[in-house]
């Protein structure tokens, strides 16, 4: 990996150089790779601050000519280093992630196989930037487990997974239950606090406080959980008792905390749940204790 910074904030306020000087002092340092027989992979950092067709066009040219006369592939990887990138068909570049891709991919003939993108999430748009640079023309994202990384994080590998397969229609050999497994391994063995609300990864994420959700669940789960997610990660939908829960919460926490399915279930009718809920409550009507003490 070649660190090839391209806006014009890092060659002239970090590195002191012209346009030129940069450029020639990225391709000699290509050059040298190839010589040795390296494969490399030039990182385009803050490619959505800098003037994409007075720089990075011209210089992409030139490494796909290198790669030319060497037979030696070129990667480049398009780093949206500040989050700044923008998804949306008709945003002006050097923000628009479907207009690098695009003018990578045409005007300086790079092949989507060599192509990758590299986003951060300050603005929040770290996964939809990545899926958008897939569309046009990228290759691979870089991702990190639960987006961990610089700043905001970058994009989480868990994500793409699950936009890899709403893509395609098929996980294609992943394992997504894995995800659960990974996740629990880094809160337990790295004490990485995961925000609970996490999506996939977080203890809540298929957990729903609300009574009315917690009835719908018991009906049927596809009306509030948002896939299988028992049998695709391993987790299945789970209910917290909550002044809200309801009587249709407490039966599905019963059912689910006592693994009764498959048995003859408790329904809301049942006269041990009844009693159950009030030796739950206090003269006000309210949960007094843990639930789970109580049981």
């Amino acid at each position: 990996g070649i660190l090839v910074s391209c806006s014009d904030y890092h060659i002239f306020k970090k590195m002191h150089m012209t346009r030129r000087q940069a450029m020639d002092k990225y391709l000699s340092i290509v050059r040298a790779a190839l010589d040795n027989g390296i494969r490399p992979r030039c990182h385009f950092e803050d490619i959505t601050r800098a003037d994409f067709y007075g720089f990075v066009v011209p210089f992409a040219t030139e490494l796909m000519n290198l790669a030319k006369e060497s037979g030696i592939r070129i990667k480049i990887r398009a780093c949206d280093t500040l989050g700044y990138g923008v998804s949306f068909p008709g945003v002006a570049l050097p923000r628009s992630v479907p207009g690098i891709m695009y003018g990578l991919r045409h005007y300086a003939d790079v092949p989507s196989g060599w192509l990758e993108w590299h986003g951060h999430n300050d603005f929040y748009k770290g996964v939809v930037n990545a899926t958008t640079a897939w569309m046009y023309g990228a290759s691979a994202v870089n991702c990190s487990l639960l987006g961990i990384g610089e700043r905001t994080g970058n994009v989480p590998v868990e994500a793409m997974i699950f936009e890899y397969a709403s893509l395609r229609g098929t996980m294609n050999g992943m394992h997504p239950e894995y995800i659960t497994e990974i996740a629990r391994y880094i809160e337990n063995d790295t004490n990485y606090p995961i925000p609970p609300m996490t999506p996939f990864a977080g203890q809540n994420f298929n957990l729903t406080r609300a009574g009315i959700h917690a009835d719908g669940l018991m009906k049927n789960p596809e009306i509030y959980n948002i896939f299988d997610t028992e049998s695709i990660l391993n987790r299945p939908p789970k209910v917290s008792i909550t002044g809200t829960s309801g009587t249709a919460g407490i039966v599905f926490w019963l059912n689910h905390s006592y693994s009764r399915r498959g048995e003859k279930e408790y329904t809301k009718k049942d006269q041990e749940v009844f009693e159950f809920i009030i030796g739950c409550l206090d003269e006000r009507g309210y949960f007094t204790e843990s639930v789970e003490e109580i049981a």
